[in-house]
């Protein structure tokens, strides 16, 4: 008894040192994520004009193909993901008009350093989104980057044993546009990006997407558009998805038999345009899948 009632001081002296260790080592994370969040940093993608966008993301339920009308507001929502990654998102539910318009201001801040303030030429980005440059279309651009500037994100990246290997967003908001200024009399736009992009793309862990291709996807034909983002994240020529994970990450509430139509038309579209062919078929333990063959350039 006496040793035990000896050791009581010294195991609550071990506690308090262990809770400062921790505290000082979280301390310690959120001013490096505070710093990382602040110091512009210069992001060099070869190969890269525009369409670049990373793997993380394509592979969510980030930007999803949902139908015109009021969107879904998330809070702190987990997105549909692969097992390597955690995103939790709020702001709201982004469609593919959103993600063409974050690959656009990505590709055209990569001048400058990211973090920094980039000049918006409205009508320039406009033309590169094969939009016209009408009084509505810049309404939308001003509406979606408005939404883009309120919405935040966390990533947490990791090993293939679970643990954590990098993390954006945890003590530090990362917002998907940092930033937006404007002024309408004078006509003069600029925005900046937050400095964690280039994390995101580090490590080549972006998929470089065939723009021309994707800007000729037919109105009304989002979902091919997804599909596009999905297979350029993998070089295997043959790719398999559950249909049942499609379904949720392309934030589908119809009906399964629904989806599978809606499904055949999306591929038969990547077909039109030499991107990929497919077809839905069991896998080896009777789950319905979709079964993608990318096309081969000759």
């Amino acid at each position: 008894m006496a040793d035990s009632k000896d050791n009581a001081p010294r195991r609550k002296t071990l506690d308090q040192m262990l809770e400062i260790t921790k505290q000082r080592g979280a301390a310690g994370l959120e001013m490096a994520e505070q710093k990382a969040a602040e110091t512009p940093r210069q992001m060099f993608l070869p190969g890269f004009d525009i369409g670049a966008f990373p793997n993380h993301l394509n592979r969510s339920s980030f930007i999803a193909p949902i139908a015109r009308g009021r969107r879904k507001f998330h809070r702190q929502t987990e997105m549909v993901t692969r097992k390597d990654c955690v995103l939790e998102y709020t702001g709201e539910q982004l469609d593919e008009a959103d993600g063409d318009l974050i690959m656009a201001l990505i590709a055209f801040a990569q001048p400058y350093p990211i973090g920094t303030p980039v000049p918006l030429h409205r009508a320039e980005l406009l033309r590169k989104l094969t939009r016209s440059n009408g009084k509505t279309q810049y309404e939308w651009l001003h509406r979606r980057i408005k939404a883009l500037t309120e919405a935040t994100l966390f990533l947490e990246a990791k090993k293939p044993d679970g643990s954590t290997r990098y993390s954006i967003g945890k003590t530090v908001s990362f917002r998907i546009v940092s930033g937006f200024t404007y002024d309408d009399d004078a006509e003069t736009y600029s925005y900046s990006i937050d400095p964690r992009w280039v994390q995101m793309f580090g490590n080549r862990e972006y998929s470089l997407i065939d723009w021309d291709k994707r800007m000729q996807i037919a109105r009304g034909q989002d979902m091919a558009k997804t599909l596009q983002r999905l297979v350029a994240t993998s070089a295997d020529q043959v790719q398999r998805y559950a249909l049942d994970w499609l379904k949720d990450k392309m934030e589908y509430a119809g009906r399964m038999r629904d989806f599978r139509d809606a499904i055949t038309r999306a591929v038969n579209e990547l077909e039109r345009l030499e991107i990929a062919s497919g077809r839905i078929e069991d896998s080896t333990k009777g789950k319905p899948q979709l079964v993608l063959h990318l096309q081969t350039v000759a």
